[in-house]
């Protein structure tokens, strides 16, 4: 490989930058990096908007589209927006306003939409030529004190115009509405929330600051999302991630039974989960039915219209209805999991903050709101005061002022030596209409000079006074209360607080019907299952392909789950009601497990639970598994016995519940007896030796209860069975050697046939 040209220093040229590309490609990827932290992603903890939000509503304030004035086209706005303020894509602003029009996504919307505006289905919203909008009363607070100078403005992006940077009202947007963004490197999602329970939160801390996080929960119960639903997070989970800013919430569909009559019913779903697309909701439990994923669940119908209603159909009056939604919430979005992240920008740096941190910094901010508006309003009284002032002093002294004016050549300045007038106030008597002379107005201008002047000194007392600006904090947020109470149709609670659910078992039985099947599988691996318990040796049974012949037939049921374990050490689980049926010869197993290359298939048997299986492979290896723990969820079966290299598993067998001793026969025709509680109970691995061999390996291993006795086949067609009852003559310790058998032993090494 060649070698870099050493650094070198070119000589700099007019425009360009000598500097090396890394340093170069890093500084500007933190640039972007930054402003898309600050300038697109995360909400400001002051008014939870996102700048692209921001600028929508300003437009739209720009172009009087107050709740009380008509509609206007949306595109005039996006114009306006991307024009002006964003320049950005249109679709994606337009995107922006329209979410902020959805009474499905936001929980007080800030935007009245006329038109399509998208659905819970998941449709889009019409062409943002055809759609009009205005703000709504909720908008319309959130800028309240924009007049006032109660925020700092900025110029737009090309200096021609001015922006706020953001709002200043008083209206918890960010905990109501809620956020969700992602950045370079952090995200944010804050679930909406109900708007009585914020407010009142507020109202505690602003009284008593030093509330405690807990003491906050009895006010903010938990998230209210838009669309309802039933929020089954434990009370302490939602305590904690209101105190750390991070969790998540379990949120479910709500659902009641609908009687049908004689006996049958359905079940109804009037609410779905927070962001979940009706559309895909209902193709999520059609897949259900036609893959037959959920036998119980016989149909699924949308009978929605303005209100929403998802009927499900059992299969039959029998099934438990509580099972079945159970095992729906599992399979689909009927149960969701909301993130909590209130990762938000507090004056331009992103954090992440706890609901006590947000509501405190909140109220910080709308005192330093109240501040800023009071002293624009008492610079306004002050400087229409001294108007009044001057106007006051012409009244009194009326004639001389009409002298002045007519005949003095610089009658301002006249005035102002005259009535020791300022500037303003003499230019104020010299604009006079001869109208204003009137007794009348000189009353008007002495009231009001009065009332002016008391509300100047109540705003001096606020402004001086911590505990009033408490005080008319508490007056204003009560106020807004009584606008979003919990009675009012915006203030109403959606989301109900549910019992955290019981985890709970639901057996195979409860899902499919109980029906006997007889299980065939062929030494090439072809795998049926018939109905019927049917005679193993009838011809039906016992019919194969040319070649091929019997390896394992037995009975079952098709709520039974079935084991197939392979000379790799590998198992697999088989539901029997989806094997294929018993016309033809069945399906290949392979199609059915990831069988691997080269492993054949040592056993087939149906799963008893809380049984324990004793696994041996051909070095004599072996252990005694729980038979729960060879169960596998997937195609790729579960790996249990991990045979040495040139092993193979060998001997999978059933251990009696009463049984405690082992029996292990070796290649070399060496029997050895030892207790079953020397063999190791694992959940996998190689297992132990069994036996000692010097020349071949495990012929054959089988546990029994040592009081009654080694049995063993005699052979022949008489059926009869052997029965050893002093085995002392073989019993040793785990990994011996062993002895040669009792005259009589099936000279294939084998304990059954």
């Amino acid at each position: 490989m060649a070698s870099l040209p050493p650094e070198t220093d070119y000589p700099a040229e007019p425009g360009i930058l000598n500097t090396q590309f890394d340093v170069a490609l890093g500084d500007r990827y933190l640039v972007y990096a930054l402003s898309t932290i600050t300038a697109r992603s995360l909400p400001d903890l002051r008014d939870g908007l996102k700048p692209v939000h921001r600028r929508l509503l300003w437009a739209m304030r720009l172009l009087r589209l107050n709740p009380d004035q008509g509609y206007k086209k949306c595109a005039r706005v996006v114009g306006d927006v991307i024009g002006k303020y964003h320049p950005h894509g249109d679709a994606s602003v337009y995107d922006a306003m329209v979410r902020l029009a959805q009474d499905f996504a936001l929980r007080v919307p800030l935007v009245d939409g006329q038109g399509n505006f998208g659905n819970i289905d998941g449709d889009n919203a019409a062409a943002m030529r055809y759609t009009e909008a205005r703000l709504t009363d909720a908008a319309v607070r959130l800028m309240d004190g924009l007049d006032e100078e109660a925020v700092p403005f900025r110029a737009t992006y090309n200096g021609e115009e001015e922006e706020p940077e953001l709002f200043p009202g008083l209206f918890p947007n960010l905990l109501i509405n809620g956020a969700a963004g992602i950045a370079v490197g952090m995200a944010t999602s804050i679930p909406p929330h109900n708007p009585p329970e914020v407010i009142d939160a507020a109202l505690a801390l602003l009284q008593a600051p030093d509330t405690a996080e807990a003491d906050l929960m009895q006010f903010v119960t938990g998230p209210d999302f838009p669309t309802g639903g039933v929020l089954v997070e434990p009370a302490a989970s939602i305590a904690e991630s209101y105190r750390t800013g991070r969790g998540s919430f379990r949120l479910r569909a709500r659902w009641a039974i609908e009687d049908q009559g004689r006996g049958t019913w359905t079940i109804v779903v009037s609410e779905i989960p927070y962001q979940v697309l009706k559309g895909k909701l209902i193709e999520q439990l059609a897949e259900l039915i036609t893959e037959k994923k959920l036998p119980i669940l016989a149909d699924v119908a949308d009978e929605s219209d303005e209100q929403l209603r998802i009927v499900l159909t059992p299969r039959s009056r029998n099934v438990d209805a509580d099972v079945l939604m159970d095992t729906l919430f599992k399979l689909t979005d009927l149960e969701v999991r909301v993130p909590l992240n209130m990762n938000v920008l507090d004056h331009g740096k992103p954090g992440v903050l706890g609901l006590r941190a947000v509501l405190e910094k909140w109220l910080v901010h709308q005192r330093e709101v109240l501040l800023a508006r009071s002293r624009y309003r008492l610079g306004r009284i002050d400087a229409r005061l001294e108007v009044l002032g001057g106007l006051l002093k012409a009244y009194l002294n009326l004639d001389e002022v009409i002298r002045i004016i007519r005949e003095a050549d610089d009658a301002r300045a006249e005035l102002m030596a005259t009535f020791e007038l300022t500037h303003v106030q003499a230019e104020a008597i010299l604009n006079m209409r001869l109208r204003s002379l009137r007794k009348l107005e000189e009353i008007e201008i002495t009231r009001e000079n009065q009332a002016l002047t008391a509300e100047a000194s109540e705003l001096r007392a606020l402004i001086d006074s911590p505990a009033a600006q408490t005080a008319r904090l508490d007056a204003d947020l009560r106020a807004l209360r009584t606008a979003y109470g919990p009675t009012t149709l915006l203030g109403r609670r959606r989301t109900t607080i549910g019992e955290a659910p019981q985890v709970r078992h639901v057996p195979i039985e409860a899902m499919i019907d109980k029906e006997p099947l007889t299980i065939i599988c062929s030494a090439m691996g072809w795998l049926r299952a018939m109905k019927g318990h049917l005679d193993l040796a009838s011809a039906e049974a016992i019919k194969f392909k040319e070649g091929d012949g019997p390896a394992f037939a037995f009975h079952a049921h098709t709520t039974d789950r079935l084991i197939l374990a392979t000379s790799d050490g590998r198992f697999y689980t088989l539901a029997p009601d989806r094997l294929p049926g018993g016309r033809g010869f069945g399906e290949p197993v392979r199609l059915m497990i990831d069988l691997a290359e080269g492993a054949s298939i040592l056993a087939l048997f149906t799963h008893v639970p809380d049984q324990r299986l004793l696994l041996a492979a051909s070095d004599g290896r072996g252990f005694q598994i729980e038979a729960n723990e060879v169960l596998a969820e997937t195609r790729k079966g579960r790996q249990v016995m991990s045979p040495r290299a040139g092993a193979v598993l060998q001997v999978v067998r059933w251990i009696g519940r009463q049984d405690d001793a082992v029996a292990v026969i070796g290649e070399n025709r060496k029997l050895l007896v030892f207790p079953l509680e020397e063999l190791p109970q694992l959940r996998q691995g190689q297992g132990v030796a069994l036996q000692k061999y010097k020349d071949g390996g495990l012929a054959d291993v089988r546990t029994f209860v040592m009081a009654e006795g080694l049995s063993w086949p005699m052979g022949g067609a008489s059926g009869r069975t052997r029965t050893e009852a002093d085995l002392s003559f073989w019993k040793g310790a785990r990994a011996s050697a062993g002895r040669l058998p009792p005259t009589g032993f099936p000279r294939d090494n084998k304990f059954t046939t």
